[in-house]
């Protein structure tokens, strides 16, 4: 019998965050190159337009699921060299213009029929879970799979009561993968410590980018000037995404940095404040606007510089090495990835960051031997993730019992009575409200359920999926 995959996770394109792009290229390749063997449904959140309009860019919203899916499937078909053959489901969900998040609304487990519960991947599972309400993971599903992408007390510390806040947090993250995942994966050290956790990044690259890296390196091999600009860096544009930080290593060090120039390009919140920042401190930076990292624009930088510390494994990083390009960053457990690969650069503290930039604006990158792009690819990620999440074991309806059942007996009474408080907890609006939690979230809205054709019994005790 083959092996069901659920991979649920926070976010979609077009929203181009991490949370949308890395599970759908999980998806996509669980199931191909040689992987076949695996039917996986790649669920997602629906947004009804009001909020669609508050997070998707461009002025990209859909009418439809079946018009948001045909916009990722055509995206994701033009990135790989094959025809990836997975479902896609969506949730209910909302938009959190406090937290910046999108929240699933109602029992998003729902989503997948009894009869497809081998392994549940939860892409975000502290984030996926803070407000659920509904049936327990591990009771559903076989083998509940949590991947951690985010530093959220990275980034909570940045806010007022930072510190308070981040104490809590850091309880209710490990409270909820505790009780709702068999394992956890890290991607970096940079995250905090879970209960049943191992760090490995079990991430790659859009395939576009190795591409860019291979042609680049026949150039260099030919003896042609394969980089033809000097430095930049691309992320979101917020002060916490390393922006403050590489403004005030410019600043600092502009008489050492001999005049370098830096092009910035991101869209965010913070997009105007850093423009006024630059100009006031009268540096050599032009700030752009966001753009696909992909695009022709950024093949001939040189250099690129990122001392951001909040990312757990920096996506623009692994592109940027496996374009060619130099990369200097700090020495932070979100970078221990990249240290195997020669184009980059860690360094220590300021006088190593301004050493380091001014010989790389003069060197030249290493080339990248297929080995070097290979571990860089989603192929390779996609084997590190098999053989830690044990997808290679048999989940299938052999077993008569979850997991979760057969663990010691206290222990799981321990267990059960800790998710049956967060359920209790989850199930109160004024409870919810209290933990942040998007107002009457608890259940979807009727605009909701006619948008995804869900049944709501009036009790509001189930709800009845039949988006095909």
């Amino acid at each position: 019998m083959r092996q069901h995959v659920a991979i649920f996770t926070t976010a979609s394109l077009p929203w181009m965050t991490g949370t949308s792009v890395n599970p759908l290229f999980r998806a996509a390749y669980l199931v191909g190159h040689g992987h076949g063997d695996r039917e996986v449904t790649l669920v997602i959140p629906w947004l009804s337009l009001s909020d669609q309009v508050l997070v998707y860019p461009n002025g990209v919203t859909f009418d439809s699921p079946p018009e948001q899916e045909s916009f990722v499937r055509r995206w994701i078909e033009e990135r790989v060299d094959f025809k990836p053959e997975f479902e896609i489901k969506f949730y209910p969900a909302k938009f959190s213009t406090e937290l910046r998040s999108i929240i699933p609304v109602g029992d998003i487990t729902d989503c997948i029929p009894d009869e497809e519960v081998d392994v549940a991947v939860l892409e975000e599972p502290e984030h996926l879970n803070w407000y659920h309400h509904g049936r327990k993971w591990k009771h559903k599903f076989r083998r509940v799979i949590g991947v951690v992408h985010t530093n959220y007390l990275e980034y909570v510390k940045r806010e007022k009561n930072g510190k308070i806040i981040a104490l809590f947090l850091r309880y209710m993250n490990s409270w909820v993968t505790r009780i709702y995942c068999h394992k956890i994966i890290r991607l970096s050290a940079a995250t905090q410590d879970l209960p049943r956790s191992i760090v490995c990044n079990v991430h790659g690259v859009n395939p576009k980018f190795l591409e860019v890296g291979r042609a680049k390196c026949a150039q260099l091999q030919r003896g042609e000037a394969a980089f033809k600009k000097g430095a930049y860096y691309i992320g979101k544009m917020v002060w916490n995404k390393g922006y403050k930080e590489l403004l005030d290593l410019l600043s600092k060090h502009e008489d050492e940095l001999d005049g370098l120039q830096l092009d910035l390009f991101g869209s965010g919140e913070d997009s105007d404040a850093v423009r006024q920042t630059a100009e006031k401190l009268q540096l050599l930076v032009k700030v752009h606007p966001g753009r696909d990292h992909a695009d022709k624009l950024f093949h001939d930088y040189k250099v690129f510089l990122n001392p951001s510390t909040t990312d757990v494994v920096c996506t623009t990083t692994a592109e940027a090495l496996a374009m060619g390009k130099i990369v200097i960053c700090a020495n932070h457990p979100s970078n221990e990835f990249f240290k195997q690969f020669p184009n980059c650069r860690i360094y220590n503290d300021e006088s190593e960051f301004v050493k380091l930039t001014v010989a790389a604006i003069s060197d030249e990158p290493a080339p990248m031997t297929e080995d070097v792009l290979r571990k860089l690819s989603w192929e390779a990620a996609t084997e590190r993730f098999i053989k830690v999440a044990k997808l290679d074991k048999d989940y299938t309806y052999t077993e008569t019992k979850p997991a979760s059942l057969r663990s010691p007996k206290l222990k799981r009474r321990m267990e059960e009575a800790s998710a049956y408080v967060h359920q209790c907890l989850s199930g109160v609006e004024v409870a919810r409200r209290a933990f942040g939690a998007v107002p009457k979230s608890l259940y979807p809205d009727e605009q909701l359920c006619r948008e995804l054709g869900l049944t709501v019994p009036n009790n509001h005790s189930k709800l009845s999926f039949k988006w095909d």
